[in-house]
């Protein structure tokens, strides 16, 4: 049985975010062990945003009691998961091992790193592959050519998939039921006011990238920050990832982006594919 838990998140005060753990869509099974549930729940409390937490922000970002989140909070210490000085838990290094083991298992990640900084070069902008994963995209790899956004993207690094041009692409590869279950369950908010949430008009866009074969986003994600994307289909046709160019608008309009980056990247993504297939 399928079990596919929807997370969604709230701002909390001091620009941290509160993991809500919504009602799985499918039943879950017998096998279904709770406790990794929660201690993979403890894990991801921690961010950019939240690298060091207290007891009573772990169980108030994770909705867990504060005796529950002591608990595994202890546990993943004893395992070396997790660390603490004072008052305060964080992340150590053995929980890159978790993510490691997922790069290192999965040729897209070396075969688009290499195409990808090779289309930064030329372009000279950033390029990005990322997959779905809940209601964000998870990026595996990334060429960056120079810094145009906040935030470090760095692999693993998540970001809303309504907001994103990768997002919308891996959205657009879902059966209809999948996307009507991620529209219906996800929590939308206004990144920037270009930022389209109604789930109406984000149905359309989809669609609309669904016939294409590729998406734009312009400035919905940050100010200024607009990119194209473009799928990567693996084995029986299926989207396996997505990956993109991005450029700051000051320097790149939407209009070059789609005329003269979409081409290069279609490109790309086609050797990626071929490469894949060896």
């Amino acid at each position: 049985m399928v079990i596919t838990r929807i997370v969604s998140s709230t701002r909390l005060s001091g620009g941290r975010r509160k993991v809500v753990m919504k009602p799985e869509m499918h039943e879950k099974s017998k096998d279904f062990v709770q406790s990794l549930d929660r201690g993979l729940a403890i894990i991801t409390a921690f961010n950019e945003r939240n690298p060091r937490l207290t007891l009573s922000e772990v169980a108030e970002l994770t909705g867990f009691t504060r005796a529950t989140a002591r608990r595994f909070l202890l546990t993943l210490e004893s395992l070396n998961y997790v660390g603490s000085s004072g008052r305060y838990f964080f992340l150590r290094p053995k929980v890159l091992e978790l993510g490691y083991a997922y790069l290192s298992s999965f040729d897209l990640v070396s075969i688009a790193q290499d195409h990808l900084e090779t289309l930064a070069t030329d372009v000279r902008e950033s390029c990005s592959a990322s997959v779905l994963e809940d209601e964000n995209i998870i990026y595996i790899c990334r060429a960056a050519s120079n810094r145009i956004m906040r935030v470090n993207l760095s692999p693993g690094h998540q970001l809303p998939a309504y907001a994103t041009s990768m997002g919308r692409i891996l959205l657009s590869s879902l059966p209809e039921q999948e996307l009507d279950v991620y529209l219906e369950n996800t929590h939308r908010e206004k990144l920037t006011s270009r930022t389209v949430i109604d789930a109406n008009e984000l149905r359309q866009i989809i669609i609309q990238v669904r016939k294409q074969g590729w998406a734009v986003n312009e400035q919905e994600l940050e100010e200024g920050v607009q990119s194209v994307a473009v799928p990567i289909i693996g084995n029986g046709a299926k989207v396996i990832a997505a990956v993109n160019v991005s450029a700051h608008a000051s320097r790149v309009s939407i209009e070059r982006l789609i005329e003269e980056f979409l081409p290069k990247l279609q490109s790309c993504a086609r050797q990626i594919e071929r490469d894949l297939l060896r």
